[in-house]
């Protein structure tokens, strides 16, 4: 069974809860048991989060090795020019050890028609912002956030939208369902 879930913002990608942690579980949406997340979502980003109970999927989605694309959605500080989409494309950026891979990365304007965050973002009355694209083959922890940071545009504000041609769309947020064999497909496009 393959399911679609849309994480809200404030849920860890898991069942267990964390001793002390603020975080909710996947515990709380009525999920099918037996699956468990395929990849993660820190608990401040939202969006796409599958979920399975067929073991060898996680290898297959998250490999870098597969090129297996995934989209996001960030809204950052300040208007990212051409040479910030640039270097985010390019890859290289270091993330301790590691150097990222390249990817696309493109500006979404008009920007997305996006309901409030609950809470909301910081907003700087004297910062504009901006919302990009990323589409990624790996996921590192932060990745995305530690990438707009290193070009001067830290993330606000995250959304997982894609994974291979499957996307969130209409989908509510706290909500999931099961994927028919088409979206399925979809999924590992």
């Amino acid at each position: 069974m393959l399911c679609a879930f849309h994480k809200p913002y404030g849920v860890l990608s898991q069942f267990t809860p964390e001793p002390g942690s603020r975080w909710r579980t996947l515990a709380e949406f009525g999920l099918p048991k037996g699956i468990y997340a395929l990849g993660r979502l820190d608990a401040d980003s939202e969006g796409l989060l599958l979920l399975s109970d067929e073991p060898g999927l996680n290898s297959q989605l998250l490999d870098p090795q597969h090129a297996h694309r995934r989209e996001y959605w960030a809204q950052v500080e300040g208007q990212p020019d051409a040479t910030a989409l640039a270097r985010l494309e390019r890859g290289g950026i270091a993330l301790d050890a590691y150097r990222t891979l390249p990817c696309r990365a493109r500006r979404l304007a008009p920007a997305p028609a996006i309901g409030p965050r609950t809470p909301p973002i910081r907003f700087r009355k004297q910062v504009p912002d901006a919302w990009i694209a990323l589409e990624l083959i790996e996921g590192k922890n932060r990745q995305v956030r530690r990438m707009t940071a290193a070009v001067g545009h830290p993330t606000l504000r995250l959304i997982r939208v894609r994974i291979g041609a499957f996307a969130l769309a209409e989908l509510a947020a706290g909500h999931w369902r099961k994927l028919s064999a088409d979206e399925r497909a979809a999924v590992f496009a």
